[in-house]
């Protein structure tokens, strides 16, 4: 990994091959302007100082794009770099003119082949929050905010009416939204993997299943844990962003949150249990296997001894010179072994 205080060169560091484009909403209480576009220039014009600006720019692979629109609203060089470095953990950061918030969405693979397992798949999202505009960065070209454009135009619960915060309230109530059903999904997993499991079923792969839901829940612990300290930064009384007539839409994002949090919990919890369920699970199964096993040898121990005797070389054992001496040995060995199993059939060995 390079120091990237040594150099100026902007590299975006994902694998999306989604070309940038950008779309625009302008708004106040009356009216609401749109504007698209591939480049920065192509929607400046639209840029109102007087309403709020919602820019949204879909793909990061152009840089230049990125640096003209970080230079234009005066972002620091820093936070474009954190941009475009799509493995940056989660974060949160007061600047003097803006705040920026660096989280994960999460989605399922698609296109995975039907003999691959459930993979989780997830891709950044930067906002950025400043006095008259709201900046959402993404990775790749998707539906998420959709809803909220929609709210705006139809100006459902006067949104366009509200300043920015709000506006950022909403976009993370989406994300906590994101978060609740992937983390709940992986929840109902694991409680279905857990009944499965005390079922004493004889599944091959629930072993593998329990690594695959570990692997997707390790990946929204780690993009999901650090909002738990990150998120008090938004709700201090001193961050002038944050309005207190919009204070309690981040408090109810913070109940979601807490939600998330909680129910991650839960997951370790169910996780680390399942775990030492199975591995109980195959220690019984590997008993019960031993059991019949010695079972089976402790029948035929009786009847290896009959067999022994009767093979040695002896001169003289009238039995062998004895017309139903053959068949005599067999009744023999099968009332034992008859015996043998029926005495353990009473005590419930077997």
């Amino acid at each position: 990994m390079k120091n990237n205080l040594l150099s100026e060169k902007l590299i975006y560091t994902g694998d999306s091959l989604t070309p940038t484009h950008i779309h625009l909403c302008t708004y106040n209480t009356t009216e609401m302007q749109e504007n698209s576009g591939d480049t920065f220039q192509s929607v400046k014009d639209t840029l109102d100082n007087s309403r709020i600006n919602w820019l949204q720019v879909h793909g990061l692979k152009d840089t230049e794009t990125i640096r003209e629109i970080c230079s234009h609203f005066e972002i620091d060089f820093l936070v474009l770099q954190d941009i475009l470095n799509s493995d940056h953990p989660t974060k949160i950061e007061e600047h003097d003119k803006y705040i920026v918030l660096i989280l994960k969405l999460f989605y399922p693979n698609t296109h995975k082949e039907e003999d691959e397992l459930d993979e989780l798949l997830q891709q950044q999202v930067c906002i950025i929050l400043g006095s008259n505009y709201v900046l959402t960065f993404l990775e790749k070209e998707t539906d998420f905010f959709d809803d909220v454009n929609s709210a705006l135009r139809n100006d459902v619960l006067k949104i366009r009416s509200r300043q920015t915060d709000y506006l950022l309230s909403v976009l993370l109530n989406s994300v906590m939204a994101n978060y609740i059903s992937i983390i709940s999904s992986i929840d109902d997993a694991l409680e279905d993997l857990e009944e499965e499991l005390l079922t004493i079923t004889e599944g091959n792969d629930i072993g593998v299943q329990i690594q695959a839901l570990r692997r997707q829940y390790m990946l929204m612990k780690k993009s999901i844990l650090p909002l738990k300290e990150q998120y008090v930064k938004l709700l201090r009384a001193e961050n002038l962003l944050i309005h207190k007539v919009n204070r309690a839409f981040f408090n109810d994002v913070n109940d979601h949150l807490q939600f998330v949090l909680q129910t991650i919990e839960i997951c370790r919890e169910t996780l680390s249990s399942l775990v030492d369920l199975y591995i109980s699970n195959n220690d019984l199964r590997m008993n019960n296997i031993m059991k019949r096993l010695t079972i089976v040898s402790t029948i035929f121990i009786p009847l290896t001894f009959l067999a022994g005797v009767w093979g040695m070389n002896y001169k003289w054992m009238p039995e062998l010179d004895w017309r139903y001496g053959y068949l005599f040995a067999w009744f023999v060995m099968g009332i034992i072994g008859i015996i043998v199993y029926l005495f353990f059939k009473k005590k419930n060995w077997y």
